[in-house]
């Protein structure tokens, strides 16, 4: 099932940001230096395991139930 990624980042950031788009900013920067660049992915990108798993690990390091 692609964009399966997109969705868990979109989440994240909803979750964290709470509508607020400073704090949607400082969110997306908190994931590109953990490693993952949310604007990398779409929702017909392709579900990497290891990916997915590194997305799952980073929102519970934020906080933020999946």
């Amino acid at each position: 099932m692609a964009g399966q990624i997109k969705r868990m980042l979109d989440q994240i950031i909803e979750t964290r940001s709470q509508g607020d788009s400073f704090l949607a900013l400082t969110t997306k920067t908190k994931l590109v230096l953990k490693g993952i660049n949310p604007e990398k992915y779409d929702y017909n990108s392709e579900d990497n395991p290891s990916v997915i798993t590194k997305v799952t690990q980073i929102a519970k390091d934020l906080g933020v139930a999946l």
